[in-house]
């Protein structure tokens, strides 16, 4: 085939931009495929908060609960004395700006007895206040904080509520979806380190 009929084959399958021929966008993607989690510990956690626990599941053998949010702290302190998960090896969220729950807040606990990692999950809105797990696992202390000063989500009764990886002055939280990234604190760069932003 000539080189100018090849051309010309590509031009007519790259439809222009913003024509009729555009590409339609993706469609989204499917929603985790989980399946439920049933063990003995499930039992357990069942006959003791009842209601308050809303979904056992596992993704790619990966557990995890779905909780309401005051019942985090009791089943927290459940899985440590009760369960030997002694060890809160994260909290963190994640942010859904359009959904009245904006925030899922996580907590990864693991047990060195059973080998065994699972996660706690429950639904926030903006403002609501989760009570601390300090007094579960002191080690929540720095990670909470780290919540805080990313997504705004204020512990209640925790000892020390403030930054800890953003100055104090610093305005916002970068992991907020409506945070842009071009959204740097402009004024803060140039008042303390007296450059201007690179953004």
């Amino acid at each position: 085939m000539a080189e100018e009929d090849k051309a010309q084959e590509k031009a007519q399958a790259k439809p222009a931009a913003g024509g009729h021929g555009a590409a339609k966008a993706p469609p989204p993607p499917p929603p985790m495929a989980t399946v439920p989690w049933e063990s003995e510990l499930t039992q357990r956690l069942k006959e003791r908060f009842g209601e308050a626990i809303l979904e056992f599941a596992s993704y790619r053998g990966q557990e995890f609960l779905v909780a309401k949010p005051e019942a985090v702290v009791p089943i927290l302190e459940f899985l440590r004395n009760e369960a030997a998960f002694d060890y809160l090896v994260d909290v963190t969220a994640v942010d859904y700006p359009d959904r009245p729950e904006r925030f899922d807040l996580v907590y990864i606990v693991y047990s060195f007895a059973r080998n065994h990692r699972i996660r706690i999950k429950t639904r926030i809105p903006d403002g609501y206040k989760p009570a601390t797990a300090t007094r579960v696992y002191p080690g929540a202390n720095w990670l909470e904080r780290e919540v805080f000063d990313m997504f705004g989500i204020e512990f209640a009764g925790h000892p020390d509520m403030r930054r800890i990886l953003l100055p104090e002055d610093w305005q916002g939280h970068p992991l907020r979806k409506d945070y842009s990234i071009i959204q740097q604190d402009e004024r803060w760069v140039r008042e303390n380190l007296g450059i201007e932003s690179g953004q």
